[in-house]
């Protein structure tokens, strides 16, 4: 039994996708990053100095300033500024898996092999004939066997 789980755990499609989940794991958080700390602060600053970590919806009818606040008054909350972050993380790593992917498929891809002709061209009259032809149709010229 120790055997066939050592064959099946180092079988190449468990090890590869071992190593895609880790570095799955990395550029989640590389992302993540990203987004919160590079790309939604000048996006926040363009639509009025809006953090959008921060956004959300009270549904205790009592006044909170800031989403902590809130968060350690134990009030319900909507935090739809991180579930706006979420849904951003989630949009740019499926681009980036959707770009790498397609290169992958477009580099496994094999050139199509040409078809193998059927047709010649007569050398007098320089007409199309069927490749097997031994007198051409149009000016009955005899050909050489190829």
């Amino acid at each position: 039994m120790l055997k066939e789980f050592r064959e099946f755990a180092l079988r190449g499609n468990v090890l590869d996708m071992a190593i895609g989940i880790i570095i799955g794991a990395g550029f989640g958080k590389i992302i993540t990053s990203f987004v919160n700390d590079i790309l939604m602060p000048p996006v926040g600053l363009l639509l009025g100095r809006v953090n959008f970590s921060s956004l959300f919806i009270n549904l205790s009818g009592r006044d909170y300033a800031a989403l902590e606040e809130a968060k350690a008054a134990g009030a319900p909350i909507i935090s739809y500024g991180v579930f706006l972050n979420t849904v951003l993380d989630f949009i740019i790593v499926a681009f980036a898996i959707f770009l790498v992917v397609r290169q992958i498929n477009r580099l496994r891809r094999q050139p199509e092999a040409a078809p193998a002709p059927t047709t010649k061209e007569c050398p007098y009259c320089l007409s199309t004939i069927a490749l097997g032809a031994v007198r051409c149709p149009h000016c009955t010229s005899e050909l050489r066997a190829a």
